[in-house]
């Protein structure tokens, strides 16, 4: 895992976090569907850098990959 993002139960209840931060990589990547350039969220959050939302991608696409996936049929 990245030195950059952290989990604790402590700081919103164990969800994934830039460190030093109460922001989640769930809110990073929230901010970027909704279309946020990086440069736009540095600007909105000055204390981030671009390193953080990196490795926020990062975080999230490791996640995903170690994701299981159950056709529809499979559920029944």
């Amino acid at each position: 895992m990245s030195d950059r993002i952290v989990i604790d139960q402590k700081i919103l209840a164990g969800k994934p976090v830039i460190k030093g931060t109460r922001i989640s990589v769930e809110f990073i990547l929230e901010l970027m569907s909704s279309g946020m350039s990086i440069e736009e969220i540095l600007k909105e959050y000055s204390h981030l850098k671009r390193e953080d939302i990196l490795a926020a991608l990062d975080y999230a696409t490791r996640v995903l990959r170690h994701e299981e996936v159950y056709p529809a049929a499979q559920l029944i």
